[in-house]
C-alpha cells in the first residue's frame, strides 16, 4: 500500500479515486473549504487523521479509521460504504454515517444527530454516543457495552440486539421488530410503542408510559422503575420484580408483578390476565398484602 504521512489537504477532492492507501497523521482542513476529500476509494487506511470538512468517506468499499477526529464541521462523513473497521475515533459532525453497511466501531465518542440511518450489519463496542434519531431504520445491529443519550432512538430497526448497554433515550424502538435488549438499562418515555417481537431480559427499565402497542413483548426478570399507564393495548408476556405503579388495558397474555399500584380496566378488549402475588386481579385498584 502507498502511503501520505504528515500532509495537510483544503482542496476539492483531494485524494478522490484513491486505492490501497494508508493515510496517517494528515488534516483535512483548510480555507479552500473542500468536500470529498476521499470519495470512491477503495482499501484505505486512516490514522490519526483530523478532518474539518464536509462529505470526506462517500462510496468507500474497504474503510479503517482508527485514533482519528471528525469536527462537528465535518457533516456527513461516511456515506454509501461498506467493510468498515472504526476504533478510538471521534464522530462528531452531523450524520456521521448513513446507508452503510458491514461496520465495526469500538471505543468511539460519537455526537452526531440522525446518526447511521438506513445502516446494516453494524457493531458497536465499549463506545459513547449522543444523537437524535440514532440508528433509525438499521438492520442487523448489535451493540454491546454502549452508552446512549438522546431522544427517538432505534425507530423501525429490525434483527438486533443489545447486551450490557445504558440507554437515556425518548420514544426509543418505536415500530422495531425483531429485536433482544438484555443486562441493559433503559430510562425515557413511551419505550417501544408499535414494536413486534421484541423481548427485554434481565433489564431496569424507567420512565411513563412503556410498553404499549407491542406485539408479541416479552419481559423476562426485569425491573420498572416509575412506570405508570404500562401496557396499553399489547399483547404481552411480562415476568416483572418489581412494583409497578399502574397497568392500564394489556390486550392479551400474561403479567406476573410483585405489586402494581393501579390496574386500569376501561377498554372491552383488554383481556390480558394480571397476576399480583400468584393471584389473578382484574378491577380498577387492588389493594396490596
Amino acid at each position: 500500500m502507498n502511503t501520505i504521512s504528515n500532509k495537510a489537504f483544503d482542496e476539492e477532492r483531494a485524494l478522490y479515486d484513491s486505492h490501497s492507501l494508508i493515510v496517517d497523521s494528515c488534516r483535512f482542513e483548510g480555507e479552500a473549504d473542500g468536500e470529498s476529500a476521499l470519495k470512491e476509494c477503495s482499501d484505505i487506511n486512516v490514522n490519526k487523521c483530523f478532518f474539518d470538512l464536509r462529505y470526506p468517506l462517500w462510496h468507500v468499499d474497504g474503510l479503517t479509521v482508527s485514533a482519528s477526529e471528525m469536527t462537528e464541521n465535518c457533516r456527513a462523513a461516511l456515506w454509501y460504504s461498506n467493510d468498515i473497521k472504526i476504533t478510538d475515533t471521534k464522530m462528531h459532525g452531523i450524520k456521521a454515517l448513513r446507508e452503510c453497511s458491514d461496520i465495526s466501531i469500538e471505543r468511539s465518542d460519537i455526537i452526531s444527530p440522525e446518526f447511521g440511518w438506513s445502516s446494516k450489519n453494524v457493531k458497536m463496542l465499549d463506545s459513547t454516543a449522543q444523537s437524535e434519531y440514532f440508528m433509525m431504520r438499521g438492520e442487523k445491529l448489535n451493540f454491546k457495552n454502549v452508552n446512549f443519550k438522546g431522544k427517538y432512538s432505534f425507530q423501525y430497526i429490525t434483527d438486533s440486539c443489545f447486551d450490557s448497554c445504558d440507554f437515556d433515550t425518548k420514544d426509543a424502538f418505536w415500530h422495531a421488530k425483531n429485536i433482544t435488549v438484555k443486562n441493559c438499562t433503559v430510562k425515557g418515555e413511551y419505550l417501544a410503542w408499535y414494536s413486534e417481537d421484541i423481548t427485554f431480559e434481565n433489564c431496569r427499565i424507567i420512565g411513563t408510559q412503556p410498553l404499549c402497542y407491542c406485539k408479541n413483548l416479552r419481559l423476562i426478570n426485569c425491573e420498572m422503575t416509575d412506570c405508570d399507564l404500562a401496557f396499553e393495548k399489547s399483547e404481552v408476556n411480562a415476568c416483572i420484580t418489581t412494583h409497578v405503579d399502574s397497568i392500564k388495558n394489556p390486550r392479551s397474555g400474561k403479567i406476573c408483578v410483585p405489586s402494581v399500584g393501579e390496574i386500569i380496566r376501561d377498554d372491552s378488549l383488554s383481556e390480558g390476565e394480571v397476576i399480583v402475588c400468584c393471584l389473578a386481579v382484574k378491577g380498577e385498584k387492588q389493594d396490596q398484602q
